[in-house]
């Protein structure tokens, strides 16, 4: 067997069986099943239940129903399990394992009715975005199903949903190489370029985007481009191709200000989920920044349409209108997440809108017809930087309505305050550093300061790619965003022997040699990290460049939190701290004494809503007071934000919730991880009455 043949194989939960062949196992769906169709829930990300079964009342007594491990799956067991599975026909669907295989689950039991297994060998180590990803899409014409995932090496493939076998007449054999026929030459298996969300489909378009390495310091300001593109769901045949960098001629192009710039630079892909609304005949792409994240050297001007919302015909991709968040964006605040997709009253009438969450905290409200903002985004003058040959915007959008959810730009009254003494301390810390609003510019790092600009939110957000969620009954949105502090320092480049970068000026603090490659043998996860530390060298300066105080974070709690926005008013209706504070807070000898709040804790999360709850997991551990280490599986009243209910989980929420109803009982379905647990998905419902 070679190492691109797929097997569909018997599971048990425990281990993969060696007889080979497909489990026709299906389980019919019974009247008044309430399914999950969508990784969002539905095409307009609105991650939205009507079910009440599990509510305020009997949260608490949720008890595990099933369990689903894929350590089998793979050559090493993953620990970061981001998909959120579908429901259909009392089937679950779902990616998993460190290789991304789909398999399909018994929704009532968690047994394991078929499997998919594709080895894509050296291009699936060489990928990009590896793992298990964010879960696969499904579609339907009434007679036949099908499940469409991209795999870590960029490939399309489409799956018979009762059997797990490729479908023969989509692409060759089932597979459609994604990097192929993409209006540029790609490496086939060491290419800059995959994905880890789902595609999605509509009117019978499968539209599938494009993700790059998550480095802060690229190789180089020439990289694969990350092109959106439509394809027959039946076939697998290119039905459009959308450049998120326009070719010459198109539409934007012009706003490349330095001749071929636009021709060399890559990225500006669309790694996030895409929402669409059939009705209208029209998706919604969320546009990261073209190559690098912090350096626009090689991207003169507002270099469409990087950080912005491009709407385009679902059967055409012909661009519709779009919008761009951020100009010339210098901070990496790539659009991270599903446009969520939402009706809401505005003065007297309905107005179909798109609210987009942001890395920056701010929520983008736009009417998804016309682009244009349902409440007024004044552009306001912002500082200029200092960087060499770098571009400045004068403006950047400010949205007037709803206000920003979460700390923007750091200033003095942001710094921890627990005693006067740790405030001192902070404001001491950051005077070695350039600190203003939102959108004040990296600066060059220098010893004698400043080393660079302190940014909040931080590198991550705010909000990043779980987004939110929305209660159309209510019209309020609800989104989980982090508090913390990132830096941004340039740097001249060293040379490529030691930075291995071609970029004039890199994301670095003086003294460090910013460091692209990870360690061999890293994971994916720990790579990131590996790029993202700068390595030491002799003349690093004497302060310290940690962003701490005595350990504790340089800000002020909430560290986590959850915000509800009111979209009838435009305005914030409640926001919570979300998270127990973390044990390294609790137990700090310069806080003992002190009656500390719960503080949230950080991380990458999204939430759930349902008729009367919203639920979201916790991100990282603590130590529960029985002494076990683990987090809560939270619920909240969704009109006040009052905590109803926790559960208890071995690891913490790393793949957002589900909901769905089969045979009359309600399941709640979460993937953790992290730490020393691996990857696994639980399956929580009410005992039997």
């Amino acid at each position: 067997m070679s190492q691109l043949s797929r097997r569909t194989v018997l599971l048990s939960t425990a281990a993969v069986l060696a007889a080979p062949g497909a489990v026709c196992a299906q389980v019919l769906s019974h009247p008044g099943d309430v399914e999950w169709h969508y990784y969002g829930g539905d095409q307009a990300n609105r991650r939205y239940s009507p079910l009440d079964q599990i509510n305020a009342a009997n949260f608490n007594s949720l008890e595990v129903a099933w369990r689903f491990k894929p350590d089998s799956l793979g050559a090493r067991p993953e620990y970061q399990y981001e998909a959120t599975p579908l429901m259909i026909g009392g089937r679950l669907f779902t990616t998993a394992g460190s290789r991304r295989d789909v398999v399909s689950l018994d929704a009532k039991t968690g047994e394991v009715l078929w499997l998919h297994r594709y080895d894509e060998g050296e291009r699936g180590r060489q990928a990009p975005r590896q793992l298990s990803g964010h879960g696969v899409s499904y579609w339907t014409d009434g007679k036949e199903e099908r499940i469409l995932f991209v795999t870590p090496g960029y490939r399309l493939i489409a799956l018979d949903a009762n059997t797990g076998q490729r479908i023969p007449g989509f692409g060759d054999g089932g597979i459609v190489d994604l990097r192929l026929n993409d209006d540029q030459d790609i490496d086939l298996v060491h290419a800059d370029i995959g994905l880890h969300s789902t595609p999605i489909v509509a009117r019978d378009v499968v539209i599938v985007g494009a993700a790059h390495d998550s480095g802060n310091v690229p190789k180089s300001h020439v990289n694969v481009k990350g092109y959106a593109r439509g394809f027959d769901v039946r076939t697998g045949k290119r039905l459009w191709i959308f450049h998120t960098i326009p070719l010459k001629g198109e539409f934007g192009y012009d706003s490349w200000l330095v001749p071929g710039q636009a021709e060399k630079s890559g990225n500006q892909g669309v790694w996030a989920q895409v929402s669409v609304d059939e009705e209208l005949g029209l998706a919604y792409l969320p546009v990261e920044l073209g190559t690098g994240d912090y350096n626009g050297q090689y991207r003169a001007g507002p270099a469409l349409f990087g950080e912005s919302i491009v709407a385009v015909d679902i059967q055409t991709g012909v661009r519709r209108w779009h919008y761009q968040t951020v100009h010339h964006g210098l901070w990496d605040r790539d659009i991270p997440c599903a446009p969520i997709l939402c009706d809401i009253p505005h003065n007297g009438k309905i107005v179909k809108a798109l609210a987009q969450p942001t890395k920056q905290a701010f929520l983008y409200v736009l009417d998804r017809v016309t682009g244009k903002p349902v409440w007024p985004i004044p552009e306001v003058k912002v500082e200029k930087g200092n960087v060499p040959g770098e571009w400045y915007s004068p403006t950047q959008p400010i949205p007037s309505k709803p206000p920003g959810y979460d700390i923007q730009g750091v200033s003095l009254n942001d710094l921890i305050d627990f005693t006067p003494a740790l405030h001192a301390e902070a404001v001491k810390l950051v005077s070695n550093w350039k600190i203003g609003p939102i959108y004040t510019p990296p600066v060059l790092s220098t010893e004698n300061g400043p080393l660079g600009t302190l940014v909040a939110p931080g590198i991550n957000g705010g909000t990043n790619w779980p987004g939110g969620c929305y209660d159309p009954e209510s019209h309020i949105l609800y989104v989980y965003s982090q508090t913390g502090v990132g830096s941004i320092g340039m740097i001249p480049n060293p040379g490529q022997s030691l930075s291995d970068s071609d970029f004039d000026y890199l994301h670095g603090t003086v003294g460090t040699i910013p460091r692209q490659n990870p360690p061999s043998g890293s994971s994916e996860r720990e790579a990131a990290f590996a790029r993202s530390a700068p390595q030491p060298v002799d003349t690093m300066p004497r302060r310290s460049t940690a962003l701490t105080v005595q350990g504790l974070p340089l800000l002020k709690p909430p560290y986590g939190r959850i915000t509800a926005i009111d979209l009838s008013r435009g305005d914030i209706a409640w926001q919570i701290a979300h998270g127990e504070t973390p044990d390294s807070i609790k137990r700090h000898p310069a806080l003992k004494g002190l009656a500390i709040p719960r503080t949230g804790r950080p991380g990458i999360l999204g939430p759930t809503v349902t008729k009367s709850l919203v639920i979201c997991g916790e991100s990282g551990f603590f130590t529960t007071p029985n002494g076990a280490r683990g987090a809560m599986l939270r619920a909240y009243d969704k009109k006040t934000g009052e905590e109803k209910g926790a559960v208890y989980m071995p690891a913490p929420q790393t793949g957002s919730p589900m909901t769905y109803l089969l045979d009359g009982r309600q399941y709640i379905v979460v993937a953790i991880g992290g730490g020393s647990y691996s990857a696994e998905l639980l399956a929580f419902r009410l005992p039997h009455a």
